[in-house]
């Protein structure tokens, strides 16, 4: 392998790892988004819930304000039986406090309703906030290994963006322009090993003269299939890195 390719080689190499840890970074930062996400809806649960439970004991406490005025006007009227002269207007007094304690007792029993409704709203709202703060803690120590990580793969980062600055270097701008294009049409892999007489980017067979090629020349050569560029590893190369 001629010394441009070797170089165009070891720079896909170091822009691979960065590609990597940058898309392990943001799959990371995703899942902080989630967790937060996840936290946060939990409060606004919490939060609608309260503002229902607000709701039910504004209603109880308007409830309770008729029952005041209903057992007041009942007993106003109440005083006024014994002051009655006639059967007539003493019947309609009568009649004027069973109407008054008939809504009463129904204010009473809508207030026993809501007495349990609040009641419920009060157990839910309690189970949910233990829920949160266990979520919350949860989700903290996730948040901290998440970010530790974070920080190891933007120091990868940095220190691959240093070794491609100093690689890119030694290869010419027009070189680097091909290579750039490449990489951004082929998935982010420009140049490939053929190996075999086979391009290993598009895994097909490459025409005689081309594979030859590779042995002779220190030049660019392409895949006439995907365009990716080519290069021989020297035998004994370690293929695993």
């Amino acid at each position: 392998m001629g010394k441009n390719v070797k170089v165009l080689a070891l720079l896909q190499e170091i822009d691979l790892k960065i590609d990597s840890a940058r898309g392990e970074k943001q799959s990371l930062q995703e899942g902080i988004s989630a967790l937060e996400t996840k936290v946060e809806e939990m409060r606004q649960d919490i939060a609608c819930q309260n503002a229902e439970l607000e709701a039910v004991e504004g209603e109880k406490r308007a409830l309770e304000e008729n029952i005041a005025a209903e057992t007041d006007a009942i007993a106003r009227s109440e005083t006024r039986l014994r002051d009655i002269k006639t059967q007539k207007e003493y019947q309609a007094v009568s009649k004027e406090i069973a109407a008054a304690k008939k809504v009463k007792s129904e204010v009473e029993e809508q207030i026993l309703q809501i007495i349990t409704r609040s009641d419920a709203l009060k157990a839910a709202i309690g189970d949910r906030e233990r829920e949160l703060l266990e979520l919350e803690t949860a989700s903290g120590g996730q948040k901290g290994e998440l970010l530790a990580r974070i920080e190891q793969l933007d120091a990868i980062i940095d220190e691959n963006l240093a070794s491609r600055e100093a690689t890119a270097q030694a290869i010419s701008p027009s070189m680097i322009k091909k290579y750039t294009m490449l990489r951004e049409r082929r998935q982010g892999v420009a140049i490939v090993e053929a190996r075999n007489g086979s391009c290993l980017g598009c895994n097909m067979n490459l025409p005689p003269q081309v594979f030859n090629s590779l042995f002779k020349i220190d030049s660019l050569v392409a895949c006439p299939h995907c365009q990716r560029l080519l290069f021989l590893r020297p035998e004994g190369e370690d293929t695993t890195r």
